[in-house]
């Protein structure tokens, strides 16, 4: 009895609300296309004003709809309603973020942790290093994108196979420079970096002015998809060895360090 009673409500309703579509058609004000050429004196106008008799039908049209939704399913109506007004923006940056309590944090806001002590100095800012190093997608199933699984001894552990840069020219991310004035020569070190100012800049995708860079395209390829996806941790992992400091001479010169 009382699902006849509402199928009859909505057709009811239904009929009204066409009825009140066809009044309001019906006054609308007719105008001529010589009318509408003489008031404004080009055909723009004249197209402008067609959709004007349309919104008026489609707003009437949703209003009917609507209010036969709300009779039938008035939770459902309701919730809808309520759910629309409280709507809150995605959040594609959660705190997913993985920590690592077996690192060693520091204020700057990188970690490490010492695998093996090196032995003599620090380097200074001004000086240059001489490293190996592999990189890794920690925050993402750990995937490298600097390896070292390549045959050792001989002519590859000759200084074409080292990176070098100068500390305080900023050529590498910056938490590994920083991460490199408290090692000393032979010294092995993991380095946690989290994304942003300490990581790899975003205006840079080639690694170029930036790096250290992979040396394999799909090295950069694998870190690249991690760097340009806010959805994922973008933590990396540096494993890092020291293998020589050159002093500076203060002339621009360099003094060559023991290995």
């Amino acid at each position: 009895m009382k699902t006849s009673s509402l199928i009859l409500l909505v057709v009811g309703w239904t009929s009204t609300s066409l009825a009140f579509q066809a009044s309001i058609v019906t006054k609308l004000p007719t105008t001529t296309s010589s009318q509408l050429f003489a008031a404004s004196g080009s055909e723009t106008n004249h197209e402008d004003a067609i959709p004007d008799r349309r919104t008026i039908l489609q707003k009437a049209q949703m209003f009917a709809t609507t209010a036969t939704a709300a009779l039938l399913y008035p939770a459902s109506s309701q919730a809808l309603t309520s759910s629309a007004a409280v709507a809150e923006p995605v959040n594609y940056a959660p705190k997913f973020v993985q920590e690592y309590p077996d690192f060693t944090a520091t204020s700057e806001g990188w970690s490490y942790k010492d695998v093996k002590p090196g032995v003599g100095d620090a380097p200074k800012q001004g000086d240059r290093v001489v490293y190996d190093w592999s990189g890794y997608t920690i925050g993402y199933f750990g995937r490298p994108f600097e390896a070292k699984g390549g045959p050792q001894g001989g002519a590859f552990d000759k200084d074409l196979d080292f990176r070098r840069t100068i500390l305080g020219s900023h050529e590498i991310v910056s938490g590994l420079e920083c991460a490199f004035y408290s090692m000393k020569p032979g010294g092995v070190r993991q380095v946690v970096i989290p994304f942003g100012e300490l990581s790899y800049p975003a205006n840079d995708p080639e690694h170029t002015r930036v790096g250290p860079k992979p040396s394999t395209f799909s090295g950069q390829r694998a870190l690249n998809f991690v760097l340009d996806n806010p959805r994922v941790d973008r933590t990396m992992l540096f494993n890092v060895k020291l293998v020589r400091v050159d002093r500076s001479d203060g002339k621009g010169g360099f003094i060559r360090g023991d290995k």
